[in-house]
């Protein structure tokens, strides 16, 4: 008897133990989501701001007077991925083409790589020579791409996200902060152009949509 109690307990142990993990996974889960929403939420909420503001604006005078949002894609959490990293910044800069005559100097720093909606992506991460030497920006990171959307349901010239120098081997990309280059409000711009090697296969149904009016 003692010995199906002892057995008993230690079932019921092991049994509390897989639920109390399943738990701590799906709360971690919910965390993670809930600062993706918010992330994405507060990014909406300052690249509208910033647009409004004439100090900081891209828009030409006329289009400025009628701004009131961006249009966004719906926030979702599926769209930020846990990506691998391999870091290349032994790469020398090369200038990236532009829009216009105003052309920057990028090295590839990483690539990185992760899968949606079932599919293999990869993408090169930039690094701006100009930036790198800027105490403000030192860390930051250039990712332009282009997607299944791009052209149709997202502006023809593509996308940016700023990322950070990642610090591991994985790194998040949240795609629900992706915008659209200056050059898709205004020719004012030269903007870099999306490299060949950074379209993905698949459609990134996140951050700002295309715009034809506002």
């Amino acid at each position: 008897m003692r010995h199906i109690n002892l057995y008993f307990i230690f079932t019921q142990m092991r049994l509390l133990t897989i639920l109390f993990l399943l738990f701590v996974q799906r709360t971690q889960a919910q965390t993670d989501s809930l600062g993706i929403i918010k992330t994405s939420q507060k990014f909406q909420q300052e690249l509208n701001k910033a647009y409004k503001n004439k100090k900081t604006s891209p828009l030409n005078p006329a289009d400025l007077r009628k701004f009131k949002r961006h249009d966004f894609f719906a926030i979702d959490t599926r769209y930020a991925v846990t990506a691998k990293v391999t870091l290349t910044p032994s790469a020398p800069y090369k200038p990236m083409a532009a829009t216009g005559p105003i052309v920057v100097q990028y090295r590839s720093y990483a690539l990185i790589e992760f899968e949606l909606d079932g599919k293999a992506c990869q993408l090169t991460l930039y690094q701006s020579k100009e930036l790198m030497n800027n105490p403000e920006y030192h860390d930051h990171l250039f990712l332009p791409f282009t997607d299944q959307t791009t052209g149709s349901e997202s502006y023809g010239g593509g996308r940016y996200l700023d990322v950070r120098i990642p610090q591991g081997e994985t790194m998040w990309i949240n795609f629900n902060l992706a915008y659209n280059p200056y050059c898709a409000y205004s020719n004012r711009y030269s903007c870099p152009r999306v490299p060949a090697n950074n379209d993905l296969p698949v459609a990134i149904k996140a951050g700002v949509r295309f715009e034809s009016n506002y």
